[in-house]
């Protein structure tokens, strides 16, 4: 397989007077697994449909292993994506779905039932579609975007509908597809299971990246090294913190947030000044957390804080 990136390079996209992307530019590379987040009205959707020659950008391209989608003799055999998992004739079987689009590939029927297997719909690939779970219509997607066992994949909400064990498989799954080498772009809400498989992380708002690094350093970059203090003595265990500039905030009783020295310092400094604690640990942010400090403001509809309800 020869890898191959995804690169979106200062895309600006308008609908009427709607400005949906304003100069958006990252790149996915092969052999990670790359998530894709922002809140509703954020430009995900619309990148997405600009990398598979869906929408026309007004500035900027968008290019599958250096080509625009649309040059791709063989789309399939190149990216493979899943957009939504109810674009399907709910009267074909699944098979019959899956054969159709491997004919327009000029791709075998073994690979149909490869594909098939590969998700574990074989037992189900003979009924109709249109009977299908949520879960198993993503299933079938995702069926569809390996056909052509392509060298990028997009993937659009894939936990979607997922009962748990769907849930872990695809977890496995899209770990295996980058450590074969894939670039994999995975656009979701679910903020949980991408810091648990993504290698990069690029987050939008209003069309444009406010953020492209890796979850360490995005995660890092918001615990802002706080420390919990939990002693019998915060009052004075807060007077010795200070005197080396730490900022101390008392959380409950006996516990005290610590912030500006790292956790070493803060032993160190108790152990100094005779000060005991039952316990110390550096507060770790999570993606989540990032993601809430990157795009407030950012939504395109937020609800009012809640309070009593007019009547």
């Amino acid at each position: 397989m020869i890898e191959q990136n995804i690169e979106v390079s200062a895309v600006r996209k308008r609908f009427g007077q709607t400005l949906a992307l304003d100069g958006m530019t990252f790149t996915v590379a092969p052999g990670r697994v790359t998530g894709f987040v922002g809140p509703n009205g954020a430009g995900k959707s619309t990148t997405i449909r600009v990398i598979l020659g869906l929408d026309r950008p007004d500035q900027g391209r968008a290019l599958v292993g250096g080509r625009a989608y649309q040059s791709l003799r063989y789309p399939l055999r190149h990216v493979g994506a899943l957009v939504d998992a109810g674009a399907l004739q709910p009267s074909r079987t699944a098979r019959n779905h899956l054969l159709w689009m491997a004919r327009s590939q000029r791709l075998t029927a073994g690979r149909v039932d490869a594909v098939i297997a590969l998700v574990g719909l074989t037992s189900a690939a003979r009924r109709k579609a249109g009977g299908y779970s949520l879960g198993m219509r993503q299933r079938l997607g995702i069926a569809a975007a390996m056909l052509g066992d392509p060298p990028v994949l997009i993937l659009d909400e894939p936990f979607n509908g997922m009962d748990p064990e769907g849930i872990v498989w695809i977890r496995e799954f899209l770990r295996s597809l980058a450590a074969e080498g894939r670039a994999v772009l995975v656009s979701s809400h679910l903020m949980s299971e991408l810091q648990d498989i993504a290698d990069q992380v690029v987050v939008v708002g209003r069309g444009k990246v406010l953020a492209d690094a890796t979850v360490d350093e995005l995660v890092a970059r918001a615990s802002g090294d706080q420390v919990l203090l939990r002693t019998a003595t915060p009052a004075e265990a807060a007077t010795a913190l200070q005197r080396a500039s730490a900022a101390t905030t008392v959380i409950d009783r006996g516990a005290l947030a610590v912030s500006g020295i790292a956790a070493q310092h803060v032993v160190e400094m108790l152990t100094r000044a005779g000060i005991a604690f039952s316990e110390i640990t550096t507060q770790r942010a999570t993606l989540e957390d990032v993601y809430f400090q990157l795009t407030g403001g950012e939504a395109e509809f937020q609800a009012a804080s809640t309070g009593p309800v007019a009547r």
